[in-house]
Order: structure tokens, then C-alpha cells, then sequence
């Protein structure tokens, strides 16, 4: 089994952010998550604009950018143009008017189109942009602050979404207060890729390498229920 293990940028060390890209893509990260917070739809700030794109220049694997900004559609084009081919971008259904306008962008870019949701959003509100975006980020926590309690209703809409995601063609991807238990359990049922932060990879004082090997082996046990 394979997951996708996504390094979620804002927990790195900002202090030597060059060598933090490269010490996690030679110890086998597979892609970059960029939260960009604007401090309106969520009540904080995050990584920027200038963040993602010195991390695009200098990362050789892929990026994964949640955009938690309100209207998107608006400054979507600022965010793409110093994206390349094959990033994947992830936007919030509610934090839009039209989000399938903005969906529309995102491919004619080259990208990969993704829809965000909240633990408090219903996959029915939801259900038509299954069929148009590439990749579903289940927040387990609600969004804007890195270190949340996991929301354990999460659970129960996660399996509901796992149903239908190969009838609509879509990926499933686990995002915030992500242990090594939920991988156990999730990545067996047909989760894709987790988003790897405080908990499980950053601070922990050994190599990347080390944690990366370790946390894929969770991914080939077998859950039996949390």
C-alpha cells in the first residue's frame, strides 16, 4: 500500500528553510503542503505568498497549497503563476461564491484542483465538485492553527467520503492532529495521503529520513478500530 506523506511547511524551521526543503526531499517526503492563512477566513496568519513561491524554486517535489483565504477567485492567477505544472491547489467551497469558477482556473493552469472541507462541512454541500476536483483535504480540526485536538466526528463523514471516490475520481487526503493511529486505521480504508506536521514529523530530533520510513510503515499495518 502507498501513501502520499506531505510535509506541512508552516511547522518547519524558518531559520534555514533551504536546508529544511532538502533534508525532507532526501529523506523521502513526497510533497510540500502551504497553508496561506489571511487572517479573515481563518482567524490567523500564515505562510505567504513569498513563502510558497521561494519553496517552489527551490523544492524538487511537488507542492500541495490550501489556500484559507477568503474569495480566491479574486488573486487565484498570484498563486498559480509561481506554481508549476502538476501542484496541486486546494480551495475552500464556502470561502467563494462560485468556487467551480475557480476550480476552472486551477486546471486551465496545469494544476491539480482540490476542495478543502471543514469538519463542520457536509459532503452534500459538496457533492457536484466531486466530479471536478482531483483531490479532497478532510480537515480534522478546524482550520487556521497548527497543534488542534482531532474532532473525532470527522471519522464517520471521512468513511462516507471513501465510498464514492472511485465512482467520481478522486483522491482522499487527511489533514490536521494526524497520530499514528489514524494512519493505521485510515490508511487501509483507502485515505491517499496524510498531511504531516507537529505531531508525528517536525521537532522530534532525528533525521527526516528515519521518520519518513517509520511513518510509511504505518501506513502497511492493519487498523482494527480507534
Amino acid at each position: 500500500m502507498s501513501i502520499e506523506l506531505t510535509a506541512s511547511m508552516m511547522c518547519a524551521n524558518y531559520g534555514n528553510l533551504e536546508k529544511e526543503v532538502r533534508d525532507l526531499e532526501e529523506g523521502g517526503i513526497d510533497s510540500f503542503h502551504i497553508d496561506i492563512m489571511d487572517g479573515r477566513y481563518v482567524p490567523n496568519y500564515a505562510m505567504s505568498l513569498n513563502d510558497m513561491a521561494y519553496i517552489a524554486s527551490v523544492a524538487k517535489k511537488p507542492l500541495d497549497v490550501h489556500l484559507m483565504i477568503e474569495h480566491p477567485n479574486n488573486n487565484i492567477h498570484i498563486f498559480l503563476d509561481h506554481l508549476r505544472k502538476g501542484d496541486t491547489v486546494y480551495i475552500h467551497p464556502e470561502a467563494e461564491y462560485h468556487p467551480s469558477t475557480t476550480l476552472q482556473k486551477i486546471i486551465a493552469a496545469g494544476m491539480i484542483p482540490g476542495v478543502a472541507i471543514n469538519p463542520g462541512t457536509s459532503i452534500e454541500t459538496i457533492y457536484e465538485m466531486l466530479r471536478i476536483v482531483k483531490r479532497v483535504l478532510v480537515m480534522s480540526v478546524n482550520p487556521g492553527n497548527a497543534g488542534q485536538m482531532y474532532l473525532p466526528y470527522v471519522g464517520k463523514k471521512l468513511s462516507k467520503l471513501l465510498l464514492l471516490k472511485e465512482e467520481m475520481n478522486f483522491q482522499v487526503y487527511w489533514d490536521g492532529a494526524c497520530s499514528k493511529d489514524k494512519i493505521i486505521k485510515y490508511a487501509p480504508e483507502g485515505v491517499d495521503g496524510f498531511v504531516l506536521g507537529t505531531t508525528l514529523l517536525f521537532n522530534k530530533g532525528r533525521s527526516y529520513g528515519e521518520i519518513i520510513r517509520e511513518i510509511r510503515g504505518y501506513g502497511e499495518s492493519t487498523g482494527d478500530g480507534i
